[in-house]
């Protein structure tokens, strides 16, 4: 059995964006039938929230829209090495650090057919309820894209199996 695909998110400290998109994308694997096929994880380019798990607000707002609370996760630090088949950092900045790292990344609403100048998946922490409501609109607009994106490189990876 080939090797599941595998998928990390990247923002500042993990425990808002990216936890919230691991989450959403777990789940939209798991709806296309791709659940088995795919891993997602996410981590953080700063080790300030190191171990610490989902912040509240953002745990509250994937529960008040029907997703797994993200209960369990433990936020931790990218580090050289973690490559995966697919890497999306929710900013540029995060994007440039990654880069140090020697790991490529792409960024993650750049998979949002309706996004257009700035990229960057906004960062809610210093604001209130509808910032993290705003954060998981924007995170939830691009992961068809992302789920498309995926289904398509394991389609060309069993192509070139067989082929």
């Amino acid at each position: 059995m080939p090797q599941p695909y595998s998928v990390m998110i990247v923002c500042t400290g993990n425990i808002c964006r990216s936890p919230m998109a691991e989450v959403v994308l777990r789940e939209r694997f798991a709806a296309a039938g791709l659940g088995d096929q795919v891993v997602v994880d996410s981590t953080g380019v700063s080790d300030e929230e190191d171990g610490n798990p989902i912040d509240r607000r953002a745990r509250a707002v994937l529960v008040s829209h029907g997703y797994p609370a993200g209960d369990g996760h433990r936020a931790r630090q990218v580090r050289p090495g973690d490559e995966r088949d697919l890497v999306l950092a929710m900013t540029n900045a995060h994007a440039r650090a990654l880069r140090r790292l020697g790991i490529e990344p792409v960024l993650f609403r750049s998979f949002d057919p309706d996004a257009t100048g700035d990229l960057d998946v906004a960062d809610p922490w210093y604001g209130g309820a509808s910032d993290f409501e705003d954060c998981l609109a924007q995170i939830e607009a691009a992961a068809d894209g992302i789920v498309e994106h995926v289904r398509a490189a394991l389609g060309n990876a069993l192509l070139q199996q067989n082929g």
